[in-house]
Protein backbone atom coordinates (compact mmCIF):
# COMPACT_ATOMS: atom_id res chain seq x y z
CA UNK A 1 0.00 0.00 0.00
CA UNK A 2 2.42 2.65 -1.16
CA UNK A 3 -0.32 5.21 -1.89
CA UNK A 4 -2.23 6.78 0.99
CA UNK A 5 -5.34 4.74 1.63
CA UNK A 6 -8.48 6.70 2.56
CA UNK A 7 -10.92 3.80 3.09
CA UNK A 8 -10.76 0.24 4.37
CA UNK A 9 -13.30 -2.42 3.48
CA UNK A 10 -13.73 -5.59 5.55
CA UNK A 11 -11.03 -7.42 3.55
CA UNK A 12 -8.40 -4.77 4.37
CA UNK A 13 -9.61 -4.51 7.97
CA UNK A 14 -9.01 -8.25 8.41
CA UNK A 15 -5.52 -7.89 6.93
CA UNK A 16 -4.70 -5.23 9.56
CA UNK A 17 -6.55 -6.42 12.67
CA UNK A 18 -6.21 -9.90 14.20
CA UNK A 19 -9.83 -9.77 15.47
CA UNK A 20 -12.40 -12.18 14.04
CA UNK A 21 -16.04 -13.00 14.73
CA UNK A 22 -17.49 -12.45 17.26
CA UNK A 23 -15.05 -9.70 18.25
CA UNK A 24 -14.44 -7.89 14.98
CA UNK A 25 -16.52 -4.77 15.65
CA UNK A 26 -15.88 -2.47 12.67
CA UNK A 27 -17.31 -3.12 9.19
CA UNK A 28 -15.71 -0.29 7.21
CA UNK A 29 -13.40 2.66 7.79
CA UNK A 30 -13.84 5.79 5.66
CA UNK A 31 -12.37 9.27 5.46
CA UNK A 32 -8.94 8.20 6.72
CA UNK A 33 -6.46 11.07 6.85
CA UNK A 34 -3.21 9.16 7.26
CA UNK A 35 -2.68 8.40 10.95
CA UNK A 36 -4.53 11.59 11.99
CA UNK A 37 -8.26 10.80 11.76
CA UNK A 38 -10.80 8.34 10.44
CA UNK A 39 -14.46 7.39 10.58
CA UNK A 40 -15.49 3.80 11.31
CA UNK A 41 -18.84 2.17 10.59
CA UNK A 42 -20.42 -0.66 12.56
CA UNK A 43 -23.75 -2.10 11.49
CA UNK A 44 -25.39 -3.37 14.67
CA UNK A 45 -27.36 -6.59 14.13
CA UNK A 46 -29.44 -8.80 16.41
CA UNK A 47 -27.36 -11.88 15.60
CA UNK A 48 -24.38 -10.58 17.62
CA UNK A 49 -23.74 -12.87 20.60
CA UNK A 50 -23.73 -10.18 23.32
CA UNK A 51 -27.41 -9.46 22.66
CA UNK A 52 -28.36 -12.91 23.99
CA UNK A 53 -27.56 -11.78 27.53
CA UNK A 54 -27.41 -7.97 27.32
CA UNK A 55 -30.37 -7.90 27.85
CA UNK A 56 -32.97 -10.60 27.11
CA UNK A 57 -36.01 -8.82 25.68
CA UNK A 58 -34.19 -5.46 25.44
CA UNK A 59 -31.00 -5.85 23.41
CA UNK A 60 -28.47 -3.06 24.08
CA UNK A 61 -24.88 -3.01 22.78
CA UNK A 62 -22.58 -3.00 25.83
CA UNK A 63 -20.63 0.21 26.34
CA UNK A 64 -17.34 -1.71 26.46
CA UNK A 65 -17.98 -3.08 22.97
CA UNK A 66 -18.69 0.44 21.69
CA UNK A 67 -15.31 1.56 23.09
CA UNK A 68 -13.69 -1.53 21.54
CA UNK A 69 -15.23 -0.69 18.15
CA UNK A 70 -13.80 2.82 18.47
CA UNK A 71 -10.38 1.37 19.30
CA UNK A 72 -10.54 -0.99 16.34
CA UNK A 73 -11.32 1.97 14.08
CA UNK A 74 -8.23 3.78 15.40
CA UNK A 75 -6.10 0.64 14.93
CA UNK A 76 -7.23 0.27 11.31
CA UNK A 77 -6.42 3.95 10.69
CA UNK A 78 -2.90 3.68 12.10
CA UNK A 79 -2.31 0.21 10.67
CA UNK A 80 -3.28 1.41 7.22
CA UNK A 81 -1.13 4.55 7.46
CA UNK A 82 1.88 2.51 8.64
CA UNK A 83 1.39 -0.15 5.93
CA UNK A 84 0.74 -2.91 8.50
CA UNK A 85 -1.55 -5.10 6.36
CA UNK A 86 -0.50 -8.75 6.69
CA UNK A 87 2.16 -7.85 9.27
CA UNK A 88 0.46 -9.20 12.41
CA UNK A 89 0.08 -5.97 14.34
CA UNK A 90 -1.42 -6.23 17.82
CA UNK A 91 -2.80 -3.32 19.82
CA UNK A 92 -3.22 -3.32 23.59
CA UNK A 93 -5.30 -0.93 25.70
CA UNK A 94 -3.26 0.95 28.29
CA UNK A 95 -5.96 3.30 29.57
CA UNK A 96 -9.49 4.47 28.86
CA UNK A 97 -10.40 7.99 29.98
CA UNK A 98 -13.35 10.35 29.80
CA UNK A 99 -15.72 7.57 28.68
CA UNK A 100 -19.32 8.72 28.60
CA UNK A 101 -22.41 6.99 27.28
CA UNK A 102 -25.35 9.09 26.11
CA UNK A 103 -27.61 6.89 24.00
CA UNK A 104 -28.43 3.20 23.83
CA UNK A 105 -27.16 1.39 20.73
CA UNK A 106 -29.56 -1.31 19.57
CA UNK A 107 -29.93 -3.76 16.68
CA UNK A 108 -30.67 -1.92 13.45
CA UNK A 109 -28.48 1.06 14.37
CA UNK A 110 -25.41 2.08 12.40
CA UNK A 111 -22.66 3.23 14.73
CA UNK A 112 -20.47 5.96 13.25
CA UNK A 113 -17.15 6.35 15.08
CA UNK A 114 -15.17 9.55 14.46
CA UNK A 115 -11.65 9.02 15.73
CA UNK A 116 -8.60 11.25 15.89
CA UNK A 117 -5.05 10.80 17.04
CA UNK A 118 -4.27 12.95 20.05
CA UNK A 119 -0.69 11.75 20.48
CA UNK A 120 1.51 9.36 18.53
CA UNK A 121 3.70 9.27 15.48
CA UNK A 122 4.93 6.72 12.97
CA UNK A 123 7.61 4.60 14.62
CA UNK A 124 6.18 5.23 18.09
CA UNK A 125 4.66 2.47 20.20
CA UNK A 126 2.35 4.52 22.44
CA UNK A 127 -0.62 6.33 20.89
CA UNK A 128 -3.53 8.28 22.35
CA UNK A 129 -6.86 8.61 20.56
CA UNK A 130 -10.09 10.47 21.13
CA UNK A 131 -13.41 9.91 19.53
CA UNK A 132 -17.16 10.10 19.45
CA UNK A 133 -19.59 7.36 18.42
CA UNK A 134 -22.94 8.48 17.06
CA UNK A 135 -26.15 6.94 15.76
CA UNK A 136 -28.19 9.05 13.37
CA UNK A 137 -26.26 12.16 14.39
CA UNK A 138 -26.96 11.61 18.09
CA UNK A 139 -24.00 10.97 20.43
CA UNK A 140 -23.95 7.43 21.78
CA UNK A 141 -20.50 7.46 23.41
CA UNK A 142 -17.27 9.36 23.65
CA UNK A 143 -13.88 8.41 25.06
CA UNK A 144 -10.15 8.90 25.00
CA UNK A 145 -7.81 5.95 25.24
CA UNK A 146 -4.15 5.12 25.13
CA UNK A 147 -2.88 2.04 23.34
CA UNK A 148 0.41 0.32 22.65
CA UNK A 149 1.06 -0.78 19.07
CA UNK A 150 3.04 -4.02 18.88
CA UNK A 151 4.31 -4.09 15.33
CA UNK A 152 6.85 -6.87 15.81
CA UNK A 153 6.14 -9.92 13.69
CA UNK A 154 7.52 -12.17 16.45
CA UNK A 155 4.06 -13.32 17.57
CA UNK A 156 3.14 -14.89 14.22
Amino acid sequence: MSEEVTTADIALIQRILPHRYPFLLVDRVIDMDGHRSAVGLKNVTMNEPHFQGHFPGKPIMPGVTIIEAMAQTAAVMVGSALDMADKHMLVYFMSIDKAKFRRMVVPGDQLLMKMETLRGKPGGKIWKFGGVATVGGEMAAEAEFTAMMDTSAAHV
